[in-house]
């Protein structure tokens, strides 16, 4: 048999029944604020920890061992079944007629993409919808952050199913850093981390707001989602001082947590030798400048052919351009996709640096999404290597990273990935076209979903939802936002034939 059955389904159930214990969290919230919502999450949750109750009893302890492939199937099944189960809320509260919104929904929650589909086509304001289902919306993002997967292998060791396998599968990046030799000391000190950064900007936030939209937030900002309690996101709340914490907090869950745990270990000075997060740096930081000078007011003299583009009229005050410039920056570089303005009616430079960032992603080892700084510097390399190879026909040139040499296979994995990444942005704009969505709008949607990021351009701006697409587009982009979180392979391996073979 290629693939053991009953460790698939066991370790499937004990994650719902995971699932329903987080279920309880917005119950509580339901009940807490007097909404009659509590019963559709409390039903919801029961209904989750019986199922994964009856996973657990049925085990057998002779069968439990997990190999890699078993490993792929639940993490690719794992983001489905959790996504269909989280998105019955939504639906038994009648907050949403449609289950195939109430999926979407919550697949981008759990991605961390968040597009969402509130505020159009007859589904409610953001602000019209129960706290409890906001809560949820915000709290799945924070567990699909880090992953819900390494959740489960810090807090039940006894899970004792081969847990690398699972780690592997999941964790973002070219390769899995571990941090300590056992995966579950590995899961428990990344979420530890995870928690206290969380709960430091939760501190820093409220000053300027409520203790809910506080938490909301930072479970979006440390998670990279994105999902909002207000429909103008964080621009709603008009406070420069909201914009630099929560940039600051973008900036951080956008790093490497390996990195994290080595400057609380004392050693700062690692972090800045590391290449990755040097251009990481480096990239913001360019992307920042670029964007606040090209929405700073006296710049735009200097471009005549915009006067009549549009209502914008650009930033008086140099530090009111870099607030909106450096949050955009660092919200579409880490595809947080939060958004204190319209990007859309900005210049044709600042628009055009918005859209380079929708190719950059995260640190690998981070909550982001998208390519990954990493992967970008090894291509450009591996590019850089090819030329002097031309020049030195018979030279040795190494790559490093460093002061290591990236090995072939590292190298193979990472030109893979962008022939599949930006192949199924590819093959996902004609089918968003196909589905008569305009040429912008289709890329825009199938970008932002692979990427993770949420907005796009086109009619699926930063001002916009997805709710006018058609149900069929919301699968597909539900799909396509599952294979981004996954790193590609994870999702579409299981659709290779040879994979089920022995």
């Amino acid at each position: 048999m290629v693939i053991n059955l009953r460790a698939v389904v066991y370790t499937l159930g004990i994650l719902v029944l995971f699932l329903g214990v987080a279920l309880l969290f917005p119950t509580g919230v339901a009940l807490y604020y007097g909404e009659d919502v509590w019963l559709a999450f409390g039903s919801t949750a029961l209904g989750a920890m019986l199922l994964g109750g009856m996973c657990w009893y049925a085990r057998d302890p002779n069968e439990m061992e997990l190999q890699i492939r078993e490993g792929f199937v639940i993490v690719a099944l794992a983001w489905v079944i959790l996504s269909l189960v989280g998105a019955l809320p939504f639906v038994l509260s009648g907050v949403l007629d449609s289950f195939t919104d109430a999926f979407f929904e919550t697949m981008s929650a759990f991605t961390t993409t968040g597009a969402t589909i509130l505020g159009g086509a007859g589904n409610p304001q953001i602000e019209e919808v129960p706290k409890a289902i906001l809560f949820w919306r915000s709290l799945a993002h924070w567990l699909g952050g880090m992953g819900i997967i390494v959740l489960t292998l810090a807090i039940l060791p006894l899970l004792g199913v081969g847990g690398m396998q699972l780690y592997k599968a999941e964790v973002p990046g070219p390769s899995a850093d571990k941090l300590t030799p056992r995966v579950q000391e590995t899961a428990k000190r990344l979420w530890l981390i995870y928690v206290g950064i969380t709960f430091i900007e939760i501190l820093l936030l409220l000053p300027a707001m409520t203790t809910f939209d506080a938490i909301n937030h930072a479970f979006a900002t440390m998670a990279t989602g994105g999902f909002s309690t207000k429909n103008g996101s964080v621009g709603q709340f008009n406070s420069a001082y909201v914009d630099w914490v929560i940039t600051a907090f973008m900036f951080l869950a956008g790093v490497n947590f390996a990195l994290h745990f080595r400057m609380l270990r004392g050693k700062a000075i690692t972090v800045f030798r590391d290449t990755e997060f040097r251009v990481y740096v480096g990239i913001t930081a360019v992307a920042t400048l670029l964007m606040t000078f090209g929405i700073w007011a006296p710049t735009l003299r200097f471009l005549p052919a915009f006067e009549t583009a549009g209502p914008f009229e650009g930033h008086a005050s140099i530090l009111e351009a870099l607030r909106y410039g450096a949050f955009q920056a660092v919200a579409i570089v880490t595809t947080t996709g939060f958004g204190t303005t319209d990007y859309e009616i900005w210049p044709p430079l600042a628009i055009g640096v918005v859209f380079l960032c929708f190719y950059i992603g995260g640190m690998a080892g981070s909550t982001g999404g998208g390519v990954k700084v990493i992967r970008h510097v090894l291509m450009f390399k591996n590019s850089f290597k090819e030329i002097k190879q031309l020049i030195h026909p018979q030279a040795v040139i190494p790559i490093r990273m460093g002061d290591r040499v990236v090995s072939n296979d590292v190298m193979r994995n990472v030109l893979s990935f962008i022939v599949l990444y930006f192949g199924l942005i590819g093959i996902g704009t004609m089918a968003m076209a196909f589905l008569g969505l305009d040429i912008l709008t289709a890329y825009g949607a199938t970008l932002s979903s692979v990427g993770n990021i949420g907005p796009a351009f086109g009619t699926l701006g930063p001002t916009e939802n997805y709710a006018h697409l058609p149900a069929v587009a919301k699968w597909v982009l539900s799909f396509l936002m599952m294979a981004g979180r996954l790193e590609i392979f994870t999702a579409i391996i299981i659709f290779v034939p040879a994979f089920w073979r022995r």
